[in-house]
């Protein structure tokens, strides 16, 4: 009867001889989706995807509004974290309405 330490190798062993046959199955899988849609003109947009891994660097998003701006010129979009800017007016018993825009 084989140990753990032997079985634990073995499954190891299989873990990467799966990952590796995933792989090239996967490599087969995309190059004949490929294919298929030269074959036909289909195109990503037309399966109602954004146009593939470049279209996400094309520039197509907007850069968030600028909601809050103090006289120093500091702004803030109102996502993510308050910037200590603002943290610092707030604490001075300011609010940050004070410096919508």
């Amino acid at each position: 009867m084989a140990t753990y330490k032997e079985l634990k190798s073995q499954a190891e062993k299989l873990l990467i001889q799966a990952e590796e046959a995933r792989k090239k199955e996967l490599a087969s899988a995309i190059d004949d989706i490929r294919a298929r849609m030269k074959e036909h003109g289909i195109t990503v947009r037309d399966l109602g995807g954004r146009g593939g891994p470049s279209a996400a660097k094309s520039g197509t998003r907007r850069p968030a509004a600028v909601k809050y701006r103090d006289k120093a010129g500091n702004t803030w979009t109102g996502r993510g974290r308050t910037p200590r800017w603002l943290q610092a007016h707030i604490d001075s018993g300011k609010r940050a309405e004070d410096f919508a825009v």
